[in-house]
């Protein structure tokens, strides 16, 4: 990793700082949610507020940073759900763009905040402990998630998008999994730094 990226990655303030953009962000995401929840069915409710879950998931790696520790399960359920969502919401705002020819200010605010949730969980990967079980659970929960979205028609609702609905979840499912073959990747296959010792 380029020495000033890895300097600026491992900065206990810098961590700070990104601790409390994701925890903000994270709570925003909940918020944006509420309406769809207030209409889910209880069994449902962990699954249907994906992006904010996929920060939250972030926030306890960095905490777990701060505190010196790793907490691979949620290093990686955060690295491919950042990524998994991160690109999907990036892709449905431009979707809409195209279904409805305008996109408000938030769609575009949508796609800088959530391009950048797929870009921070893979610059923290080299930092990651993950073993192949963590991936397993990890893809099982995303893959599973996925079904709840789109055989139990639970998916965040993009109204202008209905009518692709069907196309939405193929091109979901492949995205989980190319989530989970890039942590597969940057998690067993490249070589692991240590945050710990800048502290």
């Amino acid at each position: 990793m380029i020495s000033w990226l890895f300097s600026l990655l491992t900065n206990k303030t810098f961590l700070w700082l990104l601790l409390i953009i994701n925890l903000l962000g994270t709570i925003y995401g909940y918020v944006w949610y509420m309406p769809q929840l207030r209409n889910t069915p209880e069994q449902f409710m962990i699954f249907v507020p994906d992006s904010p879950t996929a920060s939250l998931f972030f926030c306890l790696v960095l905490v777990a940073f701060l505190l010196r520790k790793n907490w691979p399960l949620f290093e990686v359920l955060a690295l491919i759900t950042l990524f998994k969502y991160g690109v999907w919401a990036v892709v449905m705002n431009l979707l809409t763009l195209w279904v409805s020819g305008e996109l408000p200010w938030e769609g575009y605010m949508l796609m800088a905040s959530h391009g950048a949730m797929a870009i921070q969980g893979i610059l923290y990967s080299s930092f990651y402990r993950v073993k192949l079980w963590h991936l397993a659970a990890g893809a099982l929960w995303t893959l599973h998630n996925d079904m709840i979205d789109y055989v139990y028609m639970q998916f965040p609702v993009y109204s202008k998008l209905f009518l692709y609905i069907q196309n939405i979840g193929y091109f979901t499912f492949w995205l989980s999994i190319a989530s989970i073959a890039l942590a597969y990747y940057f998690t067993q296959k490249t070589p692991r730094s240590s945050l710990h010792p800048n502290f």
